[in-house]
């Protein structure tokens, strides 16, 4: 029984793999070149631009000069770097990959396999975040997914809520970050409502220097204090991420998050549907609140109407606009694909992330979209 099971999961095994070649191909004739970055990375971007879970989950190491290096959790930064480092930087250009990554994942293997798409320097935003859909959803047909559900969303929206906010500029900056976060932001808000007017007593001097103070103004002041205290950092954190800090606490002391603004904001995190129906409620709240959203509108029903186009079943997609996957560095469409009914992990998932070049080392902003295919779950499902 034991030789009989370990056949059959060697069969599935080498079937699965088999599929995700064959696909792999598949995106390779698309246009899309075979990329095949480094196992061992510099840790320096994973800990900065990718989200908690990643960053909690990295195997660490340093190399003799003392840099740090970590294997990779990933292969969407890798791909990037090597990107940017080609003759192609700055160019349109698509590329797919195969191979192990590794993260700590409690009882599971730290090591497994993904495999994925990314795109770069497209400028036509809506056609391509709707190419990627349709190409993922290409990979759950490989492995003999009849149908999944799409989930999707838009940080671009939300980012451009808080924009038309007349909130203070460290509220806008620490609501979007927070959308991306693993807790929901509508638990955050609530704690930072709560906070508001709480400070520690240590540190009243300094936040009452700040009081009114833009970020340059604060950069400045910490610097000069930590220049005296002969420190570069503390704690880990740098100077900009103390200075932000400090001026968040400055902000929540004097109660800078209006009840109508936290109002509006919980009414927009509510909205979902199929897409149309999602941007009629959208233009509808807009209206209401006398914001100008329609830019970031527009792109959602352009990028609806390519996807149309590509024969996906948009009335079928669910969109809402509270929908998040964790990663720091998106800033517009993220989807996911799961099973039909039934999905906790994702199939598929991805979206667009148009500042991580520029984070990365690029001079100018570069367009970037792309997803990545979890096998091993795919794997799973297929053998269910």
């Amino acid at each position: 029984m034991g030789v009989e099971m370990s056949q059959t999961s060697a069969a599935t095994a080498s079937g699965s793999a088999a599929r995700a070649e064959a696909l792999l191909l598949s995106y390779a004739q698309a246009g899309y070149a075979h990329a095949r970055p480094a196992i061992l990375q510099p840790a320096e971007p994973f800990l900065d631009l990718s989200g908690e879970d990643i960053r909690k989950s990295l195997y660490l190491t340093t190399d003799p000069s003392g840099a740090e290096l970590c294997l990779r959790p990933d292969l969407t930064i890798p791909v990037a770097l090597d990107y940017l480092r080609s003759p192609q930087a700055g160019k349109a250009a698509g590329f797919c990959y195969m191979g192990p990554v590794f993260r700590f994942r409690g009882d599971r293997a730290s090591e497994f396999i993904q495999a994925g798409l990314e795109s770069f320097g497209r400028a036509d935003r809506a056609a391509a975040d709707a190419e990627m859909l349709a190409l993922g959803l290409e990979a759950t047909i490989a492995y003999g997914f009849s149908a999944a559900d799409i989930r999707t969303g838009d940080v671009a929206l939300f980012s451009a809520l808080i924009e038309a906010l007349d909130l203070y500029p460290v509220w806008k900056r620490r609501l979007i970050k927070d959308f991306n976060r693993k807790v929901s932001l509508a638990q955050d808000l609530e704690r930072l409502t709560l906070e508001t007017g709480k400070t520690r007593n240590e540190y009243e001097g300094v936040l009452a220097a700040l009081a009114g103070s833009d970020r340059k103004a604060a950069l400045a002041l910490v610097t000069d204090l930590m220049s005296i205290a002969g420190a570069s950092n503390v704690g880990g954190r740098t100077v900009s991420e103390i200075a932000d800090r400090f001026l968040e606490q400055s902000t929540l002391k004097g109660g800078a998050l209006p009840r109508d603004a936290l109002q509006l904001i919980e009414k927009f995190l509510s909205i979902s549907g199929e897409p149309d129906d999602a941007a009629a409620q959208l233009r509808a709240l807009a209206s209401d609140a006398k914001l100008n959203l329609n830019a970031a509108i527009d792109e959602l029903e352009t990028r609806t109407g390519f996807m149309a186009a590509r024969g996906i079943d948009t009335k079928s997609m669910r969109f809402s606009t509270s929908f998040g996957r964790g990663l720091d560095y998106y800033t517009g469409f993220e989807f996911e694909l799961h099973r039909k009914g039934n999905g906790t992990e994702p199939l598929v998932g991805g979206g667009r992330y148009d500042g991580l070049l520029s984070r990365l080392g690029a001079r100018e902003t570069i367009p970037a979209v792309g997803f990545s295919i979890w096998t091993e779950t795919l794997g799973q499902g297929d053998a269910a």
